[in-house]
């Protein structure tokens, strides 16, 4: 390797030739052919301009190393040679001492195919207008690929440098080959890279692999850096401000992955000649931070073939499908034997207390909806009208439209002195029109499914458009995936975790066909007139339900929107069925001891319309506005009291104007006054509980005002549904009641794999709470089958745990259907 100094005289205006001396490396040999001038307007520079020296060429590495000061402007022209099949680069790298940004000194490197042109000093703009100046800067010139028939392959470089100073300036210009250019499968390779030194290398397709993953990697997360995969066509962006114009391209810290799929024939751009392989350039350039060098490391790795994205479909399938044939065993079971011990033990003990129907000298409040002596055969006396209703008219008939006034008989319509009294039994809350009541619980189902067409076309459409984005404009840093585990199908880039939903569809349509069997199963006692279903346990309305289910099957829905395209804008998608679920299961819980007096559809669905609206806002204001926080946790605080003086009250504190004077007379007369002991000791320690959970939840979020919104509501859903549950199992088990084989079990299985999915859960891969590139080093390779990460194994579990928590909801009374509704507490 060897070197040719020049020097430049700007007073004479001519240049001297000074002989060959040692440049970096004896260790090579180079050819060099150059061509030197001075500055325009002198016949001493055209002469020497118009002579070119040309020298026998050999294949070697490059080094030309000019070392000088200059007025105007001078142009080299080198020959540089290269033999198939390698494909050789030549980076230039020049240096000037001049920090004037007055009168910078030009370098212009034109090529067969294109030009390239940089100042030193070279200015690159950081946050907040901070300006970085460069006194050294290399770059890359793009490369021709040699081929056989025009082996080897000769290029003609000129490089210009000019400077419009009135002064002399110093600067220093050295050209190489690049030794590493070509980039192998599998094998590490390590670089540096700054904003005023981008690099970029060359990557070819083996002929076996048809998509890899490559993988750039630094132990220093700042300053941030972009990688970028282009195309083969001239020229390469590699810089900050251009590096978005062809390709795809992250930011990154200290982790960045991207999957590049070879690209077939047909489908190539201009240079489409080259069909065998498929050439990938990236470079990596520094954008800010006083410590402005980057050493990285680079490994592209095959990625996954097609047979794993066929095994992942089956075992997606054929693992829910499980669920599937696990449910029709035990249907099948429980139709062949149509009394398990267990069962005809309970029922045997129903029988025996039918055949004594309680007296009038039952305890107090009891007496209401008794079954009457009169009657040795058990056939039911209930002063309800049900018993005047029609058994199996459960039509949906349009004459019998809901009403807000009860069916009851005059003499029994006074509904303060019933829901009022200390002990409540079910009998009591259960005296409405079947059928009425069953209407009113099928709106929720039918309104649901409006809801989730409307809501979700939209959301469909958006996410198709992101994604549609990101495709178009190669930014991967707008959606927060799993780069180490996101395997693209089309035009999706993270296949892998919209699959991983068809749990809850699956699961979903599931719950709905058991529903549906005990629907009709309850329909067709109805048309027998049993006694156990018209007199005896819970009463049969399956709206909610079906509800339910239909919820569980959007949130599938949605939430493979939201993995279309994670980011923070996209979440609510992810966690607005997640609400209506959380409340569909806290009403239905309700409903079970209170039939007569649940929220109709109306009121639930606008009140979770209002969350959801709350979740939309937070997601614009809820970052660092304290306004949003103050009012948000005024009306969480109210709208717990609210709640809970309708619960306590059953319903009879009506909220109007006069609410506050009301709740002020209560609390003087019942707390100061007279201090009595609160007439429903249950409902107030459930209460009070759940308003010291609400009132902690509204205080962190004032205090803390957490960035993901949306998860702080669900979190505020999922406690209250939890607190209630086990309040409700807790005075179940009181109350002597039993919880029997099928229950518990699905209890047991609720627990567990919600501990086991809760667990994946929180091993975060990626934060939109972050930015991109911060985001990008809490991603993590695929766990299961090599296609699906840690969230993937979220989703399956979460539908499951959902799965059984519906059905934990179902058959959690079973053991109530021998018990008659006058012996059911109400808690």
């Amino acid at each position: 390797m060897s070197s040719f100094p020049v020097t430049a005289n700007t007073k004479k205006q001519e240049q001297e030739l000074v002989q060959p001396s040692p440049c970096v490396s004896e260790l090579h040999q180079c050819v060099l052919a150059w061509l030197l001038g001075a500055a325009a307007g002198t016949k001493e520079a055209t002469e020497l301009s118009s002579r070119a020296a040309v020298v026998t060429p050999f294949r070697c590495s490059l080094c030309v190393l000019l070392c000088g000061a200059m007025f105007l402007s001078f142009v080299l022209a080198l020959h540089v040679y290269a033999l198939f099949p390698q494909v050789d680069a030549v980076r230039v790298y020049v240096n000037s001492s001049s920090e004037n940004l007055q009168y910078p000194v030009l370098f212009v490197v034109r090529q067969q195919k294109g030009v390239l042109s940089w100042q030193v000093p070279l200015i690159f703009r950081g946050l907040y207008q901070r300006t970085y100046n460069y006194q050294e800067v290399s770059r890359t010139l793009c490369p021709s690929e040699p081929t056989p028939e025009t082996s080897p392959s000769e290029q003609i470089i000129f490089v210009d440098v000019a400077s419009m100073a009135p002064f002399n300036i110093a600067y220093e210009l050295l050209v190489t080959r690049l030794e590493n250019f070509q980039l192998e499968t599998n094998k590490a390779f390590n670089f540096t890279a700054s904003p005023s030194q981008p690099q970029y290398f060359l990557y070819k397709f083996p002929q076996d692999v048809d998509s890899v993953i490559i993988n750039v990697v630094s132990d220093a997360a700042y300053p941030c850096s972009v990688v970028s995969v282009q195309d083969i066509v001239c020229p390469v962006y590699d810089l900050d401000h251009n590096v978005e114009f062809n390709g795809v391209y992250q930011s990154m810290t200290k982790q960045a992955a991207i999957t590049v799929q070879q690209l077939k024939p047909d489908l190539w751009p201009v240079g489409g000649e080259r069909l065998c392989v498929s050439w990938i350039f990236w470079n990596v350039n520094r954008t800010w931070n006083l410590q402005r060098t980057k050493n990285l490391q680079v490994t592209i790795v095959p990625s996954i073939k097609k047979s794993v994205y066929v095994q992942a479909m089956f075992f997606s399938f054929l693992s829910f499908l499980s669920f599937y044939l696990g449910s029709v065993v035990v249907a099948f079971v429980l139709s062949v034997s149509n009394c398990p011990s267990w069962v005809c033990f309970i029922a045997g003990s129903g029988m025996m207390t039918s055949s004594h129907p309680i007296s009038a000298s039952t305890p107090e409040g009891s007496s209401y909806g008794a079954i009457d002596e009169s009657s040795s055969s058990g056939a039911r006396q209930l002063s309800s009208p049900e018993r005047r209703a029609p058994a199996g008219s459960d039509t949906d008939s349009s004459v019998e439209e809901e009403s807000d006034f009860d069916t009851m008989p005059e003499i029994e319509s006074d509904k303060n002195i019933i829901r009022t009294k200390v002990f409540l039994y079910l009998s009591d809350l259960s005296r409405k029109d079947r059928r009425i009541v069953s209407k009113k619980y099928k709106i929720y189902f039918w309104n649901i499914i409006t809801i989730a067409v409307f809501y979700a076309l939209p959301v469909i459409q958006l996410v198709i458009t992101y994604q549609t984005v990101v495709n178009v404009t190669g930014n991967q840093d707008i959606c927060y995936y799993n780069f180490l585990c996101a395997h693209p199908l089309g035009v999706l880039s993270a296949f892998n975790n919209i699959l991983s939903n068809v749990g809850h569809m699956m699961l979903g349509f599931l719950f709905l066909l058991i529903v549906l069997r005990r629907d009709i199963l309850h329909r067709r006692a109805m048309e027998m007139k049993d006694i156990y279903t018209l007199d005896y346990g819970i009463p049969k309305h399956f709206g909610l339900f079906y509800a339910m289910g239909i919820a569980l099957m959007m949130e599938g829905v949605l939430s493979a929107c939201y993995h279309v395209c994670p980011n923070y804008s996209n979440f609510q998608f992810d966690t607005s069925f997640m609400y209506m679920i959380a409340g569909l299961c806290m009403l239905k819980l309700y409903q079970t001891r209170h039939p007569d007096i649940n929220a109709s559809a109306y009121s639930a669905y606008a009140s979770f319309a209002v969350v959801i609206s709350l979740a939309v806002l937070g997601v614009v204001f809820g970052k660092n506005d304290m306004w949003f926080w103050v009012i948000f946790s005024l009306i969480h605080i109210l709208g717990s009291l609210a709640l809970s003086t309708q619960i306590y009250y059953m319903g009879r504190f009506k909220i109007d104007m006069g609410i506050f004077r009301r709740a002020v007379m209560v609390l003087y007369t019942d707390c100061i006054q007279q201090c009595s002991r609160p007439m429903y000791m249950d409902r107030m320690v459930l209460l009070i509980v759940g308003n010291l959970v609400n009132w902690s939840f509204a205080i962190f979020g004032l205090v803390y005002r957490p960035r993901d919104f949306a998860s702080y509501i669900l979190g505020i859903f999922i406690c209250n549904l939890l607190l209630y549950l086990a309040f409700y199992i807790i005075m179940k088990l009181r109350s002597s009641e039993k919880l029997l084989p099928i229950p518990m079990f699905c209890i047991v299985a609720t627990a567990v794999v919600w501990a086991a999915a809760l667990y994946f859960f929180f091993q975060t891969l990626s934060s939109w709470e972050e930015t991109p590139a911060e985001s990008r080093e809490k991603n993590r390779p695929c766990i299961l089958l090599g296609f699906f990460d840690d969230h993937d194994v979220w989703h399956f579990l979460s539908a499951a745990a959902l799965f059984f928590s519906f059905l934990v909801l179902l058959t959690l009374d079973d053991d109530l259907d021998t018990v008659r509704r006058d012996k059911i507490p109400v808690f």
